[in-house]
């Protein structure tokens, strides 16, 4: 360089933005303001809570914008997230967390579309606008009572997860009376396909015939579980009702196919306590079956 001469002034051109630098805006407040962890973003489109997505994550089974992903990497609504190579609809929650209490009646599925053209729950929910309806665990196509719905993904999967252990109750009428062996043998655990399976507490409701009814509680929500139970010491269902979802009661006045959104205080109750026990308070008056 000559004497006198300034130096050349540094380069305006920047090299490519990489992908995962795109997901983890660490260095611009206005950035990390607009952007979210990629767990809590996977738990919130319902695909299960944080701790498992975190697990998937470390697995390498996401992606973000076509590079592996990194556990606690940042996220916006413009990154392209795939799990397992199929792309995840990762859009923001918009307002506040609703919640919807239906009462669901036998012969209808839990799913938005049926290729046997069974009737869905969906068909008599209020339609949202920018939003979706997420069903809470399920039940299935002959069991009716209450299901919840929600806006929040990151609701439903921390209330449907087997790790919380959240209640649900349910009367259930059985074709017979059961034993002291069978209720010793449904308290105690009973061998499924899947693994054992046991209720946390049964009781017995009575009956007229040959029908007896029951109320059990199940601390997890496995296809079928009921039915299996029973079948497994020697018993058939002729009914089946879920009355509770952890804190939520059906209420007794809601007709089946009949709707009922929670007021925001009690939303914020369920999204502070999904596993916690239903209120005296709350519990019905009278048996909702």
């Amino acid at each position: 360089m000559r004497a006198g001469a300034r130096p050349p002034r540094p380069s305006s051109h920047r090299p490519p933005s990489d992908p995962a630098r795109r997901a983890s805006p660490g260095d611009s407040p206005r950035a990390l303001a607009a952007s979210e962890k990629l767990q809590k973003v996977l738990a919130r489109a319902g695909l299960g809570a944080r701790r498992e997505m975190e697990l998937w994550i470390a697995a390498g089974r996401v992606t973000v914008n076509g590079s592996p992903a990194h556990v606690g990497q940042r996220v916006t609504a413009r990154d392209r997230i795939q799990l397992d190579g199929r792309t995840v609809d990762h859009g923001r929650e918009r307002g506040e967390t609703r919640v919807l209490l239906y009462h669901k009646p036998a012969g209808e599925i839990v799913s938005a579309d049926d290729p046997g053209g069974r009737p869905t729950v969906f068909d008599r929910l209020p339609r949202l606008r920018g939003d979706r309806w997420i069903a809470v665990g399920r039940l299935d196509f002959n069991s009716s009572g209450l299901l919840l719905f929600t806006t929040s993904g990151e609701l439903a999967a921390r209330l449907a997860h087997p790790r919380y252990e959240t209640e649900r109750e349910y009367a259930v009428r059985v074709s017979g009376t059961l034993d002291a062996e069978a209720l010793r043998a449904l308290s105690e655990g009973v061998l499924l396909e899947d693994g054992r399976a046991r209720f946390a507490s049964i009781a017995d409701e009575g009956g007229q015939g040959r029908n007896h009814w029951y109320r059990v509680v199940l601390k997890e929500g496995r296809n079928r579980e009921i039915r299996r139970m029973l079948a497994a010491v020697g018993y058939s269902v002729s009914r089946l009702m879920r009355i509770r979802f952890g804190p939520v009661r059906l209420p007794p006045g809601l007709k089946r196919g009949g709707f009922r959104e929670l007021d925001p205080a009690a939303v914020a109750e369920l999204i502070a306590a999904p596993g916690g026990e239903p209120s005296p308070a709350r519990a019905p008056r009278r048996r909702p079956y």
